[in-house]
């Protein structure tokens, strides 16, 4: 059974998004601002999230960017906002879709399962470089067929890397990207972690690559 997470501040929404989502056979969870969000996707899968963008605390799109580090879930935003730039900025968050307030529960429930059955035919994305295999949206890593025990915050960094490889990223950008930006930390976080991701990556630590008096780069 598909589990949606229901992320608004107004529990009126949450109630009817709740009920017509247990009419249309889905299991439901609710927060009802984004810090709760992030800390049920933290220890719960879910297979959609339903997120408004103006609530106390940490607002949809921040928490939006939060998630998406963490896991990848597809993302239904909702706003009484229907200023352009807030629908492109989702997007380029990688919400799956923007819903306008006031909208119809029923509708909504269609895009739900317009996402959930693009999810099921969607292939796992794979990469492989050599004997290094990285699985995505698994955020798995195999090194010759063996299992490699990564932290999150180094697949965090490998994934980032791989998805700009052969770019030579600065220290402050993969602080910026990998860590957040309002991480208070120093270069010495980044090669720190790098290190550790070499070790772990073994007989392909040389497919990350040290770019003299600025940063790293993925060259495989």
């Amino acid at each position: 059974m598909p589990k949606l997470l229901i992320v608004d501040d107004e529990l009126k929404i949450r109630e009817v998004v709740r009920e017509y989502a247990l009419l249309n056979g889905y299991e439901v969870a609710e927060a009802s601002d984004g810090l709760e969000a992030i800390q049920l996707v933290e220890v719960q899968d879910f297979d959609c999230i339903i997120l408004d963008i103006m609530m106390p605390k940490l607002d949809g799109f921040s928490a939006c960017k939060q998630i998406k580090k963490i896991k990848n879930i597809p993302v239904i935003m909702l706003s009484a906002r229907q200023e352009e730039y807030d629908k492109l900025f989702g997007f380029e968050l990688g919400v799956e879709d923007y819903v306008i307030k006031p909208f119809s529960p029923k509708e909504l429930m269609a895009r739900v399962k317009v996402i959930l059955e693009r999810g099921r035919n969607k292939e796992n994305q794979i990469l492989k470089f050599d004997g290094l295999t990285i699985d995505v949206d698994g955020r798995s890593v195999m090194v010759d067929g063996a299992k490699v025990n990564l932290t999150p915050k180094e697949i965090d960094l490998l994934l980032y890397m791989v998805k700009n490889k052969n770019i030579a990223l600065s220290r402050m950008k993969l602080l910026e990207e990998v860590w957040d930006y309002d991480y208070f930390g120093d270069d010495r976080t980044v090669d720190t972690h790098v290190k550790m991701l070499r070790h772990n990556l073994g007989n392909y630590r040389d497919f990350i690559v040290t770019v003299r008096g600025m940063g790293y780069k993925f060259e495989a």
